[in-house]
């Protein structure tokens, strides 16, 4: 067991590096942890050890879990709460050291060894678990104001009709469902990072089949958590949206921040870009009908007088 759970979390944050990707940052503050990634904690506020932090780590990013809490289904009935139905655990390790008595055959003395073994066990984030106290749950972190929208901006996405759920730490759109998340706008940096998000979700949006039905033939990779990766087409679409993002932030007069994990696309975008002289042409194209589509969902100045 522990070849193989040592093996599997190093391949998994090396792969992240390789591409880039920094998962202990994020544009946004998890678990009031000032916009990076606390320790795991148990039930009791105590920090999980050595590798069972990157294994929970990991496992918060992969699934977008805001919540650095996680105890086991006991745990949880103890406290008169419940697992919610359909959801998966994740796994730890307990790393300990038995005591065994040996018996010499010939010379009939007692020989105590100690033998190290490793034993899995199964916890559940507090974000999968429903009846809890309200203290097991995250909130943003504090600040000394709440980050201020912007008026402009949201009257702009909200007159394009799409549903957005707060609540989290993923942006992303999510084609089942039709619908945008994001995480709450006080666990951005700053109200334009958070517009800037918004904006390019909002693009992706726009790839629905009821809308401007653009598909690049994506076969793997997807938005949740906003990790690179994925195909050619994969790369076209997150290059559609990043220029989408700017055209977007560009018409509503918003300067973001440059986003960490953005450069993370770099090396995916310039494998498409060498393969194709004509992509860049193509998603800016793509980019500007999404944006030309979100602006002609907006009320007319003179029907907005006017109601």
């Amino acid at each position: 067991m522990r070849t193989d759970v040592y093996r599997k979390i190093t391949d998994r944050i090396v792969s992240e590096l390789q591409r880039g990707v920094r998962p202990w940052l994020k544009p946004w503050s998890a678990g009031n942890g000032e916009g990076r990634i606390m320790r795991p904690l148990r039930t009791n506020g105590a920090a999980y050890q050595g590798i069972n932090i990157l294994m929970l780590w990991s496992e918060a990013i992969e699934k977008g879990y805001a919540s650095p809490i996680w105890m086991t289904f006991k745990q949880a009935l103890a406290l008169n709460a419940s697992v919610k139905k359909g959801e998966h655990g994740s796994l730890v390790v307990y790393a300990d050291r038995i005591t065994r008595t040996e018996t010499d055959s010939e010379t009939g003395e007692d020989t105590a060894r100690e033998i190290p073994f490793m034993k899995g066990y199964t916890v559940f984030n507090t974000e999968q678990i429903e009846g809890l106290p309200a203290h097991f749950y995250p909130k943003p972190a504090p600040r000394t104001e709440a980050v201020p929208r912007i008026a402009r901006a949201d009257a702009f996405f909200a007159a394009t009709g799409a549903t957005v759920v707060h609540g989290g730490i993923r942006a992303c759109y999510v084609p089942s469902t039709d619908n945008i998340h994001m995480p709450c706008i006080d666990f951005f940096r700053d109200a334009e990072s958070y517009y800037a998000t918004l904006a390019h979700e909002a693009t992706h949006w726009t790839r629905h089949e009821k809308r401007l039905n653009r598909d690049f033939g994506r076969k793997r990779g997807a938005c949740p958590g906003r990790r690179a990766g994925g195909d050619d087409g994969y790369a076209m679409e997150e290059l559609v949206a990043e220029l989408g993002s700017a055209f977007l932030s560009a018409d509503l007069e918003l300067t973001p921040e440059v986003r960490d994990d953005h450069a993370a696309y770099i090396a995916s975008w310039i494998k498409v870009l060498k393969n194709d002289k004509r992509a860049i042409f193509t998603a800016a194209s793509h980019a500007q009908r999404a944006a030309d589509f979100l602006h002609g969902l907006q009320k007319p100045v003179a029907a907005v007088e006017a109601a």
